[in-house]
């Protein structure tokens, strides 16, 4: 059984092969637009929700090989809210992943056309699969656009957090991160067993899982913003508090916040039971997450 850095390491040579493959070429036309594509989509970053969908899909015995233009569209969608969530008009960040953010990179304009490729790809790469069957890719179009849009998915979750803020602990964080980073998490779980075919009591245990890990990573990337250094997290440090943006340790104290970490911990692991022995990677990841410094 691997460890889950050497997963991770995994998870982050395949995926990047595949996306470099599927994405176009930085020195194709328009090659300021493919250029900063690839300077977000190759910034660094873990692969968490790839390697999520992998671990899954690994826990029903799939082959990597059926999992990886999954798992490459969620990073694409996942990368395309980053460069939107950084624009001026959002969070206005300057860095990411320890580089500048595409808008300053680049410009305004072309980070917003990068971001807007990055989706459309994502949806192109799961229909044009041919190793799934096609019902199964329209399973994975329809809940991917779910998760990215509205009104259960990140593009509602980013409303809501951007008029909650100034608002801090009133906010109802819940909905706000159950939308902007759960939905996303949640479906990079469940698309695994959608491809495995689970029946329903796996892919009901899968759900709850994710629901589970979605809220875990939110606080403690709550709590990181609190505790830990620009250069540690890659990012500028702080910004959720200066924003009086709405957060786990802004609404219940930094303590509090800690101790509901270790307990969602809990019931996330204690929910994959019924999986056994094969969800190691899972209740791996899950700790991971907990304990993660950056």
């Amino acid at each position: 059984m691997p460890d889950i850095a050497s997963f991770y390491s995994e998870v982050t040579q395949m995926v990047d092969a595949e996306l470099d493959r599927l994405l176009p070429a930085d020195d194709a036309e328009p090659t300021r637009l493919h250029e900063a594509m690839r300077w977000s989509v190759f910034a660094g970053g873990k692969r968490f929700r790839p390697a999520l969908a992998i671990a899954v899909g690994r826990a029903f015995g799939v082959a990597d090989d059926r999992l990886m233009s999954i798992a490459a569209a969620i990073e694409m969608i996942h990368t395309f809210s980053l460069i939107h969530d950084d624009l001026p008009a959002m969070d206005d960040d300057n860095m990411r992943r320890g580089k500048e953010t595409c808008h300053v990179k680049y410009d305004e304009a072309t980070a917003i056309l990068a971001g807007d490729a990055l989706q459309t790809l994502a949806f192109k790469t799961i229909a044009e699969d041919e190793k799934l069957p096609v019902v199964i890719r329209l399973r994975l179009v329809v809940g991917l656009a779910s998760a990215t849009g509205t009104p259960d998915g990140m593009v509602a979750g980013q409303q809501f957090d951007l008029e909650a803020e100034g608002s801090g602990e009133s906010a109802d964080i819940e909905r706000i991160h159950n939308l902007k980073t759960g939905a996303l998490i949640s479906f990079s779980a469940r698309a695994g067993a959608m491809i495995a075919a689970a029946d329903e009591s796996k892919v009901a245990v899968i759900s709850e899982f994710a629901d589970l890990l979605g809220l875990l990573f939110q606080i403690t990337d709550d709590l990181l913003d609190m505790s830990q250094t620009s250069d540690m997290l890659g990012k500028t440090a702080g910004k959720d508090a200066a924003a009086s943006k709405a957060t786990y340790p802004g609404k219940y104290g930094f303590d509090a916040a800690s101790q509901m970490a270790t307990d969602v911990h809990q019931r996330a692991v204690g929910s994959l039971e019924p999986l056994g022995e094969r969800a190691y990677l899972l209740r791996d990841i899950a700790g991971h997450i907990l304990t993660r410094t950056s």
